[in-house]
């Protein structure tokens, strides 16, 4: 049984990203896991991905690129507001502008810079480098 299954999905990305695999195959899939891919991949991180229909359960198929040197989920998820961002940058970013914080928001799930951008605040989900 997983207790978080997107910190799972991000460490099997980065092993198989350690281990030089050009594909990935997470298993299960969520709307979660799928929106924080789709951050990824507007950030040229990953490559495609598709979700696959299996009777035991769907999985998604990632194509790697090897632009990850480090990615995993923020635990607890905590609460953040437009003014405590820069704390939170400056703990799971190595430096200033390297990187991205993404935060599950009111207006959906984004980059930390783009609510930043609309004003928002939310709860972090993971980050990527």
């Amino acid at each position: 049984m997983l207790n978080d299954p997107l910190a799972s999905a991000l460490s099997k990305i980065l092993h198989y990203e350690r281990r030089g695999k050009k594909e990935c195959l997470v298993k299960p899939s969520s709307k979660v896991i799928k929106k924080v891919l789709e951050v990824m991949q507007d950030h040229n991180y990953i490559g495609s991905f598709e979700e696959v229909k299996d009777p035991r359960g769907n999985y998604l198929r990632i194509n790697l690129i090897g632009k990850i040197n480090k990615c995993g989920a923020i635990k607890p998820r905590f609460s953040v507001n437009k003014e405590t961002f820069e704390k939170f940058e400056k703990r799971y970013l190595p430096a200033k502008d390297f990187g991205i914080i993404i935060v599950s928001t009111p207006k959906g799930i984004m980059t930390l810079n783009e609510a930043r951008e609309k004003n928002l605040g939310g709860v972090l989900l993971a980050y990527v480098y």
